[in-house]
């Protein structure tokens, strides 16, 4: 049996409002359990032939493996940015009690 995967998928994003339009509305979804907010962070990348550097917020949503998919498509259909970072980073160990959360927040609602 295979054990169902806890993941961290990380973000960013120009602005405090739009950080926190992302993860609410992600949360509301069922999407993620949590989001955390880190800010502001610096990104520097090369983007279009050029360096850049640029202040960002970056979102830590916590969400299962089963729900990965509609998440990005989530973030993809919500985010601003051409090319936005989406990155899931798998959680190897975590307390019981803590992913059992997530599972439990993170459950697709079904209507009869």
């Amino acid at each position: 049996m295979t054990t169902p995967t806890v993941l961290t998928v990380l973000t960013t994003t120009d602005s405090e409002e739009k950080a926190h339009s992302l993860a609410q509305s992600a949360v509301e979804a069922r999407l993620a359990a949590c989001v955390q907010i880190c800010a502001p962070v610096t990104s520097v990348y090369r983007w279009q032939n050029a360096i850049e550097t640029t202040e960002e917020w970056q979102l830590l949503f916590k969400t299962t493996a089963e729900r990965y998919d509609e998440l990005e498509a989530h973030l993809l259909a919500a985010h601003d940015y051409e090319t936005p970072e989406i990155v899931a980073i798998p959680v190897v160990r975590g307390s019981a009690r803590y992913l059992d959360w997530v599972f439990a927040e993170t459950a697709p609602v079904i209507s009869l």
